[in-house]
């Protein structure tokens, strides 16, 4: 995922547009539309950090707490067979079925 930047534990797209000759982009893993945009990497970068500081502080000063992006739960969809054989397998390895799904995740994204 190198294509996406990063700060303050949020992330961005970034997308190229022909039409408009502009670097853009959005924050991903939140519900609140967070874009920037740039001329150059160097500013689409900037205008990124730019638009997180200024949401972190539009939240603080209203007093909510601003949105997390993965939080560390998600809901998966399986079929009842695979979950049975899951949570079998985790049950004969004195796991739960959550840290059998993290360690067969991990060993997905290594």
């Amino acid at each position: 995922m190198s294509n996406l930047l990063s700060y303050k534990n949020y992330s961005g797209t970034v997308e190229y547009s022909k039409e408009d000759n502009c670097l853009f982009g959005k924050v991903i893993g939140i519900k609140s539309l967070l874009s920037y945009e740039g001329e150059s990497i160097q500013e689409l970068e900037a205008d990124f950090r730019s638009v997180i500081d200024e949401y972190l502080s539009d939240c603080a000063d209203r007093g909510v707490a601003p949105e997390q992006a993965y939080k560390g739960t998600f809901n998966v969809r399986i079929s009842p067979e695979l979950h049975r054989a899951l949570a079998t397998l985790a049950l004969s390895r004195g796991k739960s079925l959550n840290s059998a799904v993290e360690e067969a995740l991990q060993l997905y994204v290594s």
